[in-house]
């Protein structure tokens, strides 16, 4: 387990996990810009490039989270082979991601083993 941010990064064997704890229950705009730098320094190392965001801890965010999560998401697409989901989602957040229709694009599993045994398919 590695904590070089706010966030806590760590494998699930091919899958490399972001925690979200506590301290990011309400992501609004102050911390939001080093989560973000986070989030795409750990899409660009993810190898192979399989990523879950773990947000149960979570209970709110805004627009500007979601744009954080479309720079991970192009980042990680660039790689061949990338999967992206977000486990663990609370009401009030998943309920954004499904208004915005992104649970189209990203699935949403209800949690971290979910998640991972998703993106470990071959």
């Amino acid at each position: 387990m590695s904590k070089t941010g706010p966030l806590v990064v760590l494998k699930d064997g091919d899958v490399t996990v972001v925690v979200f704890g506590p301290e990011q229950r309400q992501l609004d705009e102050s911390g939001l810009e080093r989560i973000g730098r986070q989030l795409i320094e750990v899409a660009d190392a993810a190898e192979p490039p399989l990523v879950v965001l773990d947000m149960a801890a979570t209970e709110f965010f805004g627009s500007s989270f979601i744009e954080s999560l479309f720079r991970v998401w192009k980042k990680l697409n660039s790689k061949p082979g990338a999967k992206f989901a977000i486990s663990g989602l609370q009401p009030y957040c998943k309920e954004v991601l499904e208004v915005t229709h992104l649970d189209r694009l990203w699935p949403l599993p209800a949690n971290r083993a979910a998640a991972v045994a998703l993106l470990s398919e071959k």
